[in-house]
């Protein structure tokens, strides 16, 4: 046990794998389980807590020093947290930005999420590296080695795992939040289109990017039908992100399905895997998945290279892909896997990665004006037609 640490302030973190990491306490006290991975950014901790498609996951911070700039009330991603856990290397004892609310060690105890300090994080991170994202369990309760693995081990896979249904809405809702088009009439807007938004667990910011483009939104939960998507009689449809296996939300994939040659469709993350499999192709789970601000990716038609923020441990078999109809406009240069593709008959695109987090900052914000092209040409974009987009946008 550290000098530092008195049993009061212990939390253990134990993998499926038998091993066990013992540092301090922050957050909630309890036990809590879930699937251990790791995010590679420097900050945006407050974005990551508050993203529905961590349900489920345990996250790991490899930046070392974490909620330095403490709590905000405005910069979330939905109501509140939806991590398991939160594991980071050191939290400092004072917070410090003029934007704070309150720290994250009492923003995590008003929510209920366990946390844990002082352990080596690029021990752990290296182990889920070589290993693979594995199943967890962290407290500050039950601090027996032993029990703590076996629990781990007896945990929920995420593999088949339907999370959507604990983050989706309950019923359908108007997003009417309008922060002004910050383009500067440097593209079209979308004034007067509507989009039909299938909420697997969408984070804010990405709805944000409709409004400011002036295109209209309802929200529909994912387990809707083909009739209710119609109703509206929406210019485009678009499909979220959100947590767990795709292959297990065949109630989301049908609709999208049967409406795909009737509206312009664009996906985001789960929605890009969903679009995926509602053209017949298949999706399988990565080692550790993709997760952090700098993962870069090449537009295949231009050679262009953006550096995208990520969250996904589920990815698009190309071949199935290409065998349906699928065109890969983009590839993650890391390890080559589908990062966008579009459909050579039908006008669908889609993008494994966020292109609303601003990492660039704006360098990705371009395919929602892509979306608003689609929805009025009902062609899907080239992959040299998204680059000219993006140079109206990056200059």
């Amino acid at each position: 046990m550290p000098s530092d640490m008195n049993e009061s302030r212990i939390a253990k973190l134990a993998l499926e794998d038998g091993t066990v990491f013992t540092g301090r306490a922050f957050g909630a006290t309890g036990t809590t389980e879930g699937e251990v991975v790791f995010n590679t950014s420097m900050y945006g901790y407050q974005e990551i807590l508050t993203d529905p498609s961590y349900k489920g996951q345990i996250v790991t911070m490899t930046y070392p020093l974490i909620g330095n700039y403490g709590i905000n009330r405005e910069d979330v991603e939905s109501k509140k947290p939806h991590v398991a856990g939160f594991i980071i290397k050191e939290l400092p004892p004072l917070y410090s930005n003029y934007r704070a609310d309150i720290s994250l060690d009492q923003y995590l105890k008003d929510n209920n999420i366990v946390g844990i300090e002082g352990i080596d994080t690029r021990a752990l991170t290296r182990r889920l590296r070589v290993s693979g994202a594995m199943r967890g369990i962290l407290s500050t309760e039950l601090l027996d080695d032993a029990k703590l693995v076996d629990r781990a081990k007896h945990g929920a896979q995420m593999l088949g795992a339907d999370w959507v249904q604990a983050v989706k809405p309950e019923s359908e809702y108007a997003w009417d939040e309008d922060q002004g088009d910050w383009s500067q009439g440097k593209v079209e807007r979308g004034d007067g289109l509507h989009v039909v938004a299938l909420d697997c667990g969408a984070k804010s910011n990405i709805l944000r990017h409709f409004s400011e483009r002036g295109v209209k939104v309802t929200v529909l939960p994912p387990d809707t039908t083909p009739e209710e998507i119609m109703k509206h009689r929406p210019d485009g449809l678009f499909v979220s992100n959100g947590p767990g296996d795709p292959a297990a939300l065949d109630y989301a994939v049908k609709p999208i399905a049967a409406v795909l040659d009737k509206v312009p469709t664009f996906g985001i993350c789960l929605g890009h895997q969903l679009l995926g499999r509602a053209i017949g192709a298949t999706t399988y789970k990565l080692k550790f998945g993709h997760r952090g601000g700098n993962q870069p990716v090449m537009n295949l038609d231009t050679g262009r290279v953006e550096i995208t923020s990520q969250n996904h441990g589920f990815a698009v078999d190309q071949k199935s892909l290409e065998s349906k109809g699928g065109v890969v406009t983009h590839i993650n240069l890391n390890d080559n896997t589908v990062e966008g593709f579009r459909h050579s008959k039908l006008p669908v695109f889609s993008v494994q990665y966020h292109p609303e987090a601003s990492p660039g900052p704006h360098d990705a914000s371009y395919l929602f004006d892509a979306f608003v092209e689609m929805m009025k040409t009902k062609k899907a974009p080239t992959g040299k037609r998204l680059a000219e987009l993006q140079s109206l946008r990056t200059g």
